[in-house]
């Protein structure tokens, strides 16, 4: 018999508290040209956060075994707005968002939920010991689809994304490491081939990462100034709307990708560390509700989530101290947007739903 269990209140209320002190820099990070600070920014994103939560508290009503049931019809509206948004008008070189008026929707947001959804529908009836690689057709063929949709838009961090998930719900359904690895190596054998038919700026992006000083003031210039504001923040930090690189404008992104870097500027090491071991906790806690679920599509799902919040966290403040290249890819929960923060919010009520229901044996 099914037992629920309490809701994990530290899981919901971690992410609540990582953007409210995200909330400060992405103020202070709205700093016009004419030196004032154009609040807009901050006040759209603190109602799309009370949206959030709201997405959130009515995803863990409901038992999430709900979504199988919804797994292709969500994965199929997807794919259709990945395909839309390509035909969007341009903004910033890019077809990332479709304007519906009243807010800009980002289809690759979306398409992380589903994508995870379809492979926990998709893996938790295959006996993977026994089909062997070839279990991995399917599930790689639905994570292909939609990567290769968002990388036409073009979006290569949000798009690569998806491997990290499909490796890690691959391995929990008893993929053999050495597959694995054999993937890893035809990856890495068509790296040569996916490097020239890259955009010219991303391929820029992997020469600056190599060698940041090859061009500071032009295609490294981003990343460049992003570690002298991580730098110079010390410990303590320059304190809020005190960070040069910040205030005047050298640092670019700084209310979306490079966010971790204001925090780094302006809230010192104190800021920072308090920013990772949030994440770090929702991390675990993400874990442990799989390893203690005993339901298939249940831990299929806990460890999509888990590992897909973990990989962009990983790469963005990676990205923004040079230690991989640069990719437009936000801070969840911190970075302005609201896609992001919705899609997030719904994730996190999907971990907790699942905590709650973990006897289920779904």
């Amino acid at each position: 018999m099914e037992r629920h269990r309490r809701p994990d209140w530290l899981l919901m209320l971690l992410p609540i508290l990582i953007f409210m002190v995200g909330l400060f820099f992405v103020h202070s990070a709205s700093r016009t040209a004419g030196g004032g600070w154009d609040s807009s920014l901050a006040i759209k994103q603190f109602c799309w956060m009370l949206i959030g939560i709201g997405v959130m508290l009515v995803t863990v009503k409901f038992p999430y075994r709900f979504l199988q049931d919804w797994a292709w019809p969500l994965y199929g509206s997807v794919l259709f707005l990945l395909v839309l948004v390509l035909f969007m008008p341009s903004r910033l070189g890019a077809r990332r968002w479709i304007d519906l008026g009243f807010f800009s929707l980002q289809p690759s947001e979306l398409a992380k939920v589903a994508v995870i959804i379809a492979l926990a529908y998709l893996l938790k009836s295959r006996n993977i010991a026994r089909e062997g690689l070839s279990a991995a057709f399917l599930p790689a063929v639905a994570t292909f689809v939609p990567m290769l949709l968002i990388l036409k838009e073009p979006d290569l961090g949000t798009g690569l994304l998806l491997v990290p998930v499909l490796l890690a719900m691959l391995y929990v359904s008893a993929f053999r490491m050495r597959w694995i690895l054999t993937l890893f190596g035809i990856a890495a054998a068509a790296a040569p081939f996916l490097y020239n038919h890259l955009k010219d700026y991303q391929k820029l992006r992997i020469l600056n990462f190599l060698n940041p000083d090859r061009d500071p003031l032009g295609s490294g210039y981003n990343i460049i100034q992003s570690k002298i504001a991580i730098g110079s923040g010390g410990f303590w930090g320059k304190g809020l709307l005190e960070g040069s690189q910040t205030q005047l404008r050298f640092l670019p992104e700084r209310h979306t990708d490079f966010i971790f870097s204001v925090i780094g500027e302006e809230g010192g090491f104190i800021a920072c560390a308090f920013v990772l071991i949030a994440l770090a906790i929702i991390m675990h806690r993400g874990y442990r509700i799989a390893q203690d679920c005993p339901g298939r599509f249940g831990r299929l799902l806990a460890v999509g989530i888990t590992t897909l919040l973990a990989s962009q966290a990983i790469i963005n403040i990676s990205m923004t101290m040079g230690l991989v290249p640069v990719v437009g890819m936000p801070l969840f929960f911190v970075s302005y947007g609201g896609s992001s923060i919705v899609a997030k919010m719904f994730l996190v009520g999907i971990l907790v739903n699942i905590g709650m229901h973990r006897d289920s044996a779904v």
